[in-house]
């Protein structure tokens, strides 16, 4: 294989007297071959089609086969891929995935082209895209075609996420099969554009679209506001994930569509049938809200692996992704409960955890953990994320107190379903709330530990700040546990359902459940259905209803169908595999078979197209090139320190789609999973690891001066009160004398130190109340125990020291 590299052709020196490259070549000074990606996206209402251009151009004087390996959604359905030479179209077919590779490859040895895309056996996040036989001089445009839900956000946005970038995948130690060497680049320097521009429609107004990227201003489409069209802004090079926030008004409004079948396929089939996309937002009651849990056993799992040390984003912003998650962890030890439990792990090659086992929340064990998460640096190695949570799950569960994980990382792993799936196994006994930081985290990973876990996923990129997405986790993991969850359905006579989505396991207040439900038999197009959700909550019944028409809306293609057929066939793949690696080939085939009939990926099939039009063989040496994916990453990230005397000049990737084969194409293999450098133990030879990158080292940068709103939140104990201290007096800006001499004199000095806190907070830092207002919760209840007699006396003279007016009703007191 011919290898795609940055290279020094009749290179310049600049005034730095460093050397600059006139781009992307192979590393023989042949041109890439991918030229522009180019990307239509249309949102409805809580989905999403996308629509993805990729135009291939061979400048060569030889027949070419690019390999393009990039990542997706994890949960997107791909629907459609065809390719356009010239004036013919070829559109793909789904096939069992070693018939199509065998298709293939006979095809390239015969002369004819062929393309050929696959879904990773690892990761359902990464794909494989092969152009084969593109001739000298000859043109290709690859049009691929994918649906996706849009997950809700905090602030009730929808986040849609292009991945761009491809970080390597770290393989641990030991796992099967040969790894070989593929370039990737730095994401300021992939040689290919992007062009991307955004279509939404919703029942309900569009009231904004925000973007990591720039955008240009949103344009309405009709006068109600409920259809807009937005465009990057021009030059944008895909060097980054291009996420996009959307938002409507009234976005917890539950809705139900129903999508017509399709008419060529078989009625009772499911692409034949009518689908039905429920999304249901659960309002709990104000009574049960208002009282958050108590108890609980929270275990906190942080990667240290070398790339925990890049900056949070691409800008110039200089923080790293590990100090974000120390600053992140403070914050979510001083807002648990008194009486729960606790224990912090962290991992890379090895892992290790602060106490034996969890231990009660007290201000010693907190102090002791606290100092330990101070020193925590990003230093592991590589992510080998399976051991520590198989520990975990060995740990005995303490009764009583529901176990509740919480998992940082920057999700680049290569075992990603067998992590799932242990995740899955253990549901049972704990719900998993997980954290993708920074871009190029597997979405496969983060969302499929939140889902098989019962709990909440987050991604943290670009500027987002961690702690605001973790608080709010926090505060969805002391809600009370929703049991017993049941979903009937009331339709007319001749109608039943088939619901394709997996079992309903978790509810959370205010977030959405998407249920799709394949409806078989006749009805009166007037006719309305009905479904209710019940379940039970701290002990009581609780039921939300919804009405919904079932005549089928207009224009909605076969969205539903798909992500439905996607649904159903994420779940079979994890039936089919056992837990002991064994493959249920009665399982496989019914992927395979539902996958052929709906026309959407899966992990045991591939599209397939091959050009059979052209009956002249093309000619000459075929020669491959491999497309590089745009990565985040410097020599610096990975954690190599320049004492060691060694610099990472590259990375090494997995083989590019599970299975050897041996064939044509095992020679091509491209191996997606690439290793981190820090994989390999620190102290031993990086003796299998062959280097490419062209970053610059840099030397680290001092960290900013601690965050004022944290240096207060350092200074609360665990009961939730604060000290009359210096510390305390620096944090709300005052001088010790200040502080001292203004204390009324009838009031102790922990009430008065912990009023002057709140007034602080609620005063100063409203910006960030969602950050702060657990643990001011855990104040106030501290200050009700003591039942001090002036409070009221203390609210005023803590305002009129530090120059607020905040209420004593405000306080909560």
């Amino acid at each position: 294989m011919v290898r795609s590299s940055f290279c020094d052709c009749a290179p310049n020196v600049n005034k730095q007297g460093k050397m600059e490259c006139c781009g992307l070549l192979t590393a023989q000074k042949e041109q890439v071959p991918l030229k522009s990606i180019e990307v239509e996206l249309e949102v409805r209402d809580h989905v999403a089609t996308v629509v993805s251009t990729l135009n291939y151009e061979n400048k060569e004087d030889k027949p070419l086969e690019a390999i393009f390996v990039f990542p997706l959604p994890g949960d997107a359905a791909v629907c459609h891929f065809s390719a356009q030479i010239g004036q013919t179209q070829i559109v793909a077919e789904v096939k069992e995935k070693q018939k199509a590779r065998e298709e293939y490859d006979d095809s390239l040895s015969s002369g004819q082209q062929a393309f050929l895309l696959e879904e990773s056996e690892q990761s359902p996040d990464i794909f494989t895209l092969s152009v084969g036989s593109l001739p000298p001089g000859e043109s290709a445009s690859i049009r691929l075609e994918y649906v996706t839900e849009l997950a809700v956000q905090a602030d009730d946005g929808l986040r849609f996420c292009l991945p761009a970038v491809l970080n390597p995948r770290y393989e641990p130690q030991g796992s099967e099969g040969a790894s070989v060497q593929v370039t990737s680049v730095p994401a300021s320097l992939v040689p290919y554009s992007l062009s991307f521009s955004v279509r939404v429609s919703s029942p309900r107004p569009i009231s904004k679209v925000e973007s990591s990227c720039s955008l240009e201003p949103l344009q309405y489409v009709n006068t109600e506001q409920t259809q807009a069209t937005v465009k990057l802004a021009a030059g944008h090079k895909f060097d980054r994930d291009v996420e996009l926030l959307i938002y409507y008004r009234d976005a917890h409004k539950p809705t139900a569509v129903v999508e017509a079948g399709q008419e060529s396929a078989k009625p009772g089939s499911l692409m034949g049938d009518p689908v039905l996309m429920l999304s249901l937002y659960p309002e709990f009651p104000q009574s049960v809200m208002s009282s958050l849990a108590s108890r609980g056993e929270f275990v906190l799992l942080l990667d240290r692996s070398g790339s925990m040390g890049c900056p949070t984003s691409n800008g110039k912003q200089q923080e790293t992704r590990i100090a974000s998650a120390r600053d992140t962890l403070l914050l979510l030890l001083k807002s648990l409960p008194m009486g729960c439990y606790f224990n912090i792990y962290s991992f890379g090659s090895s892992f290790e955890h602060i106490f034996r086992k969890s231990v009660e929340y007290s201000e010693k064990n907190l102090e002791e953990a606290l100092k330990k998460v101070e020193a925590m640096q990003a230093n592991l190695g590589g992510t080998e994320i399976l051991e520590p949570i198989k520990h975990i799950y060995s740990q005995p569960c303490i009764p009583n107190q529901p176990r509740q994980l919480f998992v940082f990382t920057d999700g680049e792993v290569f075992n990603t379903k067998e992590v799932i799936d242990l995740v899955k196994k253990n549901s049972g006994s704990h719900r998993c709330f997980s954290f993708g930081i920074g871009e190029g985290a597997s979405s496969a990973l983060i969302n499929g530990l939140a889902k098989e876990g019962g709990g909440h996923a987050q991604f943290i990129t670009g500027a987002d700040r961690m702690q605001p997405k973790v608080m709010q986790s926090l505060r969805f993991a002391l809600q009370p546990a929703v049991a017993d969850i049941s979903v009937t359905w009331n339709l007319p006579k001749g109608v039943s359902v088939t619901v394709l989505s997996p079992t309903i396991t978790t509810i959370f207040q205010g977030q959405r459940s998407l249920i799709y439900a394949q409806l078989s038999g006749q009805s009166s197009k007037a006719a309305e259905g009905g479904v209710t959700v019940k379940y039970s909550l701290a002990g009581r019944p609780s039921e939300n209803k919804l009405h919904f028409s079932l005549k089928p809306a207009e224009d909605t293609g076969l969205t539903f169908h798909r992500l439905g057929a996607r649904s159903l066939i994420r779940s079979l793949e994890m039936d089919e595999r056992d837990g002991e690696g064994q493959h249920d080939e009665g399982v496989k085939g019914k992927v395979v078979e539902l996958s052929v009939q709906s026309g959407v990926s899966s992990s045991f099939t591939a599209f397939i197209a091959v050009n059979k039009g052209n009956n002249e063989p093309i000619q000459g040496p075929l020669m491959r090139r491999a497309i590089p994916a745009p990565r985040m990453y410097s020599p610096m990230c990975h954690g190599f320190m320049p004492s060691t005397g060694y610099c990472p000049s590259g990375m090494y990737m997995k083989k590019a789609m599970g299975l050897c084969r041996k064939s044509a194409t095992a020679k091509r293999s491209l191996g997606m999973y690439m290793k981190k450098a820090m994989g390999l133990s620190r102290k031993s030879a990086p003796a299998k690891m062959s280097f490419d990158f062209n970053d610059e080292v840099t030397e680290p940068t001092q960290q900013p001066p601690r965050d004022p709103l944290l240096q207060l939140v350092s200074l609360q104990k665990a009961s939730g009160c604060w000290l009359l201290d210096p510390a305390l007096a620096a944090a709300v800006g005052k001088t010790s004398e200040e502080v001292e001499n203004t204390k009324p004199s009838a009031v102790n000095q922990e009430v008065w130190a912990t009023i002057l806190a709140l007034i602080w907070l609620h005063g100063s830092k409203m910006d960030a109340q969602e950050e702060w207002e657990l643990l001011a919760m855990k104040a106030v209840s501290w200050l009700r125990a003591q039942n001090a007699p002036t409070v009221a006396e203390s609210v005023v003279a803590a305002n009129t020291l530090l120059g607020f007016s905040v209420q004593t009703d405000v306080l909560g007191l």
